[in-house]
């Protein structure tokens, strides 16, 4: 879609609402690019697999936290990775399988005559022939007598306001010749990016014979599977678009760590729980860890100019930690360079810690796994005091001097 054409589509999309499942107006999905592709199971039914180990053992050792999926799990980890066989353009660099949603990473080695939803929808249909026939129990020829998917509701748009196709769009969407083969680590990587790192291949997959059983399928009667149409996915799905290739790596150190946040969370619940209108001298927040650290009557605004130097910067630091380890609760939004120093130097030194974000929470919100230790322990709580939006809007001076003032209130509180 062209960007005139985009624009002439605007007038009828209707308001905006916060959502992470729209896709982006400004991006091209038939690009060069990376993915990053959350999808959840209808009704976050745990069919996929099963959480195992604790969440403070080492990586290499055999109580470390991992998902062993379900025969269910393995045929969705194995539809994934045949994306790449099925469109020679996409490589598949990793993927995670979780009891109930899934992450994946795309590369598009090269602008494409598809979209981006196509993959998805393609990698969808596989997986829910795969969900009736082990989750269902029915056979292919059942399965085709099902009912139709659920579709998204069709945008009414005015017949004379909708765009004409070009010549272009009626020509067939054929897909090119496979992408001639190119050394490892990623094949089709432009050259501006030498030295990329092997990808992280993804779940541990058990081999079939040993999958773990679906606790759904246990709990839920026949007579109810019966009535599922086949879905096994929520509507939609989440993407997000690298614009920053080093955080590539980031993105597959997320995947890699979900099994271990989860088992941070189950082991956890209570602080990692999203808790919306927390009154707080006024002031409503969504709030994520211990609520008690409000509760501590010694309580040290941390604020620092930006006009600090190095050196009063490491005094400020030296300062504010002996009176958190006298037991005073830091408080800041840490927004210049010294408040920054000073909140992390407190968090690694184990020290309870009030942070005020600009950044609303939703329901599925949690905290960065920096701050997953320290939610545990019971020594870290986050405050939102405004709604979530989709996208991250520019940190104003307006919005810094609110910030300081709701610390400044929390600590006369």
């Amino acid at each position: 879609m062209d960007e005139k054409r985009r624009e002439e589509m605007k007038k009828y999309a209707g308001p905006t609402q916060p959502s992470m499942l729209r896709r982006s107006d400004e991006h091209d999905y038939s690009s060069q690019c990376f993915y990053l592709i959350t999808l959840t199971t209808e009704g976050r039914r745990p069919l996929l697999g099963q959480l195992t180990g604790q969440a403070n053992a080492p990586d290499d050792s055999a109580e470390a936290p991992r998902i062993v999926l379900t025969e269910l799990g393995l045929a969705v980890a194995q539809e994934w990775s045949a994306i790449s066989s099925k469109f020679p353009q996409v490589a598949v660099i990793a993927q995670q399988v979780m009891p109930d949603h899934f992450h994946g990473i795309l590369y598009f080695r090269e602008h494409t005559d598809f979209h981006l939803g196509r993959i998805i929808n393609g990698f969808k249909v596989g997986c829910n022939r795969a969900y009736k026939r082990i989750v269902l129990g029915l056979s292919e020829k059942e399965a085709a007598t099902m009912a139709p998917a659920r579709q998204a509701p069709a945008r009414q748009i005015p017949a004379a306001a909708k765009p004409q196709p070009t010549e272009k769009e009626h020509a067939p969407k054929g897909i090119p010749a496979p992408y001639p083969d190119i050394p490892a680590p990623y094949p089709g990587i432009p050259a501006p990016y030498p030295g990329i790192p092997a990808p992280y291949p993804g779940p541990s997959v058990p081999p079939a014979a040993t999958a773990a059983p679906s606790p759904w399928v246990a709990a839920v009667p026949p007579q109810q599977q019966e009535k599922e149409k086949g879905l096994l996915w929520a509507r939609k799905y989440n993407d997000r678009i690298l614009h920053s290739y080093h955080s590539l790596d980031r993105w597959k150190n997320y995947l890699h760590d979900n099994p271990r946040r989860l088992a941070f969370r189950r082991e956890h619940p209570d602080m990692f729980r999203v808790r919306f209108g927390i009154e707080v001298a006024g002031q409503s927040y969504a709030a994520i860890g211990n609520q008690f650290l409000l509760a501590i009557p010694q309580k040290l605004q941390v604020q620092c100019s930006r006009s600090m130097t190095d050196t009063d910067i490491q005094a400020a630091t030296a300062h504010f930690l002996t009176e958190a380890k006298k037991g005073s609760v830091l408080v800041s939004p840490a927004i210049s360079k010294g408040e920054q120093q000073v909140m992390r130097a407190a968090l690694d030194a184990r020290q309870p810690l009030i942070f005020l974000t600009p950044w609303g929470f939703n329901t599925f919100s949690r905290p960065g796994h920096q701050y997953y230790h320290a939610c545990c322990e019971g020594r870290f709580l986050i405050l939102a005091p405004w709604p979530h939006q989709n996208r991250r809007i520019p940190l104003t001076r307006n919005m810094c001097l609110n910030l300081n003032s709701m610390a400044k209130a929390i600590c006369e509180y």
